[in-house]
């Protein structure tokens, strides 16, 4: 696949990744190189690395325990004593193998450790592919808040190899295809339509899309790193998709979810409230229903669980003026930001989700 150049980095992919890195992973440049890994990507995703992985440069793997629970700063704490007592200094390299988890707290460390040493992601879900190591974005959670602290600064390189697809069990897979829908409800009817018949697609079909769908957020984020504008476009689906994974994170009676089924409920929701605010057709809004609903199994809410949610978007990043934001639909492929909502029609919105 073809290398896909952002504004300071590039993505790279298969075969290709590798031979970038053994140009780039020299002892000239770097005194040591530092590989954060969680317990999956350490058994299943490391050896492969590894043995693909041709440098002089001297290697620590660092371990973190797997799950979204842990990505806070109590983490980032053992992380950044972990490189001290191993002796990272400023000339240190890490390479994040693994997925969103990884990626957002291994880039957050990287950027603060020392103020600043140079990272490289290397995705291991389909999730990690075609979002969380694309576009600078870094951060962990607060509590059970996402994404509350962080830090936008890009990585020096990004490699895709998707050989690591086939360590994901299934529920992780279409974890990774709701932001790939996403990024064809707001940007791409062409690409969104060729997700409407999932079981026809081969290999080398998903190797395309998720060609595209980088192609397609790198696009966006170009345009507007920091997400003063266009880049807000990303978050659709994201404001109500984040305060119900937070809430499911948060209550011990619920069973966690993963990021792409908690998105893949908020990009109902918001479709709905796109439509009731006039920016969407019911025909349109009825075809995302039922194409999400079809990939996605639909999770139930009590009133209870509905007011806890609706609680939780104040926190929201991308609130301002303490107003709720939204990135709502104005058509397949088109998108239009900033946005608001009352309580009301979100409660709409769920009533029509759980019908």
């Amino acid at each position: 696949m073809q290398t896909i150049d952002a504004t300071n980095y590039s993505v790279y992919f298969d075969s290709s990744g590798y031979e970038i890195l053994a140009s780039m992973l020299v002892p000239t440049q770097y005194s040591k190189l530092f590989i954060i890994v969680d317990e999956n990507t350490s058994e299943h995703c490391l050896p492969h690395l590894l043995n693909n992985l041709a440098t002089e440069v001297a290697i620590e793997i660092i371990e973190l325990e797997a799950g979204e629970i842990n990505k806070n700063i109590a983490t980032c704490t053992e992380v950044w004593g972990a490189l001290s007592d191993l002796g990272a200094d400023r000339k240190s390299m890490i390479l994040n193998l693994g997925g969103g988890v990884v990626s957002d707290l291994g880039g957050f460390v990287a950027c603060t450790f020392k103020r600043g040493i140079d990272f490289i992601n290397i995705p291991t879900t389909l999730l990690s592919m075609v979002d969380a190591s694309i576009g600078g974005k870094n951060g962990v959670d607060l509590g059970n808040l996402k994404n509350q602290i962080g830090i936008i600064r890009e990585p020096k390189a990004v490699v895709v190899d998707t050989h690591f697809l086939s360590t994901l069990p299934q529920n992780e897979m279409r974890s990774g295809l709701a932001e790939m829908l996403k990024h064809g409800l707001i940007f791409d009817k062409a690409y969104w339509d060729k997700f409407k018949n999932l079981k026809d697609l081969d290999t080398d079909d998903l190797n395309a899309l998720i060609h595209q769908s980088i192609q397609i957020k790198n696009n966006i984020v170009s345009e507007d790193l920091t997400e003063q504008g266009i880049r807000k476009a990303l978050n659709f689906g994201h404001t109500l998709g984040h305060a119900i994974e937070s809430y499911f994170l948060e209550d011990e009676t619920k069973t966690t979810l993963l990021h792409g089924e908690a998105i893949a409920v908020g990009m109902i929701l918001e479709s709905y409230i796109s439509k009731e605010k006039g920016l969407l057709t019911n025909e349109e809004y009825q075809e995302i229903k039922y194409v999400i609903s079809d990939i996605f199994e639909r999770i139930d809410f009590t009133e209870s669980d509905l007011e806890k949610i609706i609680e939780l978007l104040i926190y929201d990043k991308k609130n301002e003026f303490g107003k709720v934001q939204f990135a709502l639909l104005s058509g397949i492929g088109e998108i239009k930001i900033n946005e608001e909502a009352d309580n009301a029609l979100i409660h709409k919105a769920f009533e029509d989700y759980l019908q």
